[in-house]
């Protein structure tokens, strides 16, 4: 967040925000990314940039963000994928979770 420039980061956390406030959050900004193991992002645009977070949820109620990135191409890279997943299953192995 620290890199970003002080309106995209005031977005971003509006948006991160919406996860306290909303029941329901619009698939615009929240989204389960397909072919993953439990893997969502956040998606977040400002300007003329795209913003992802990438997160999972413990025991359906708790939000763990992995890592972010400004999205240059089209499609998600491969690699931020499996970073996430790397994180997800390091996270659970060491909570004694799934």
């Amino acid at each position: 967040m620290d890199s970003l420039p002080a309106k995209a980061a005031q977005k971003v956390t509006w948006v991160l925000n919406l996860v306290e406030e909303l029941d329901i959050i619009p698939s615009a900004y929240f989204q389960k990314l397909s072919g993953t193991e439990e893997i969502w992002e956040f998606r977040i645009t400002f300007g003329s940039n795209a913003y992802r977070i990438f997160c999972f949820l413990e025991k359906n109620s708790l939000l763990i963000l992995t890592h972010g990135l400004v999205k240059k191409t089209r499609k998600t890279p491969r690699s931020e994928i499996v970073m996430a997943e790397t994180f997800r299953k390091d996270y659970l192995n060491r909570r004694g979770g799934k």
